[in-house]
């Protein structure tokens, strides 16, 4: 068994220094010619993705900042938008209460002169049916009492005190 045993190294020894040699070989020219390449590519990509990330993380902060800053403006604007609301509210409501007023103030005005020239024709009408009254009186008076009276002073006398003691309402 032993001769086995040696047989086997002696034949496989020169297969594993030659293998152990290639593989040292091939270690060295990986190591000269693909291994810095190699790992420079590597770092290359490595640094890339970092600055992706990076890059990332600074655009989804700017994002944050931004929607921040778009919902500080919305809450700005909505309250300036309600606040011109309720101002022209005001002023709407200002403004009609002048034009009522103001409506008011020319109703009555309109009333009151509508009042006056009623009592102004009133008081003209009865004047004038005052004197038509007068003037029927009178001639119904004079054609009885012409009958009556033969002096006209008298007559006139009798209508004067007549006259003064009828009031027309």
């Amino acid at each position: 068994m032993e001769q086995l045993f040696e047989g086997l190294l002696n034949d496989h020894l020169g297969f594993v220094v030659w293998a152990a040699v290639a593989f040292i070989i091939l270690l060295i020219l990986l190591a000269k010619f693909a291994w810095k390449p190699i790992m420079s590519a590597i770092s290359d990509r490595e640094r890339s993705i970092e600055d992706a990330l990076l890059k990332a993380e600074a655009a989804k902060e700017e994002m944050a900042r931004l929607t921040n800053e778009n919902e500080q403006l919305l809450k700005e604007a909505r309250a300036e938008r309600d606040l011109i609301l309720r101002e022209a509210k005001i002023l709407k409501d200002q403004i009609v209460a002048e034009a009522k007023n103001v409506a008011n103030i020319e109703g009555n005005k309109m009333i009151e002169n509508a009042k006056l020239e009623i009592n102004s024709l009133k008081a003209i009408a009865m004047a004038d049916v005052k004197n038509q009254v007068a003037t029927l009186s009178i001639e119904i008076a004079e054609k009885v009492l012409r009958r009556e009276f033969d002096n006209k002073n008298a007559q006139d006398e009798l209508v004067a005190d007549l006259l003064k003691e009828v009031k027309i309402k």
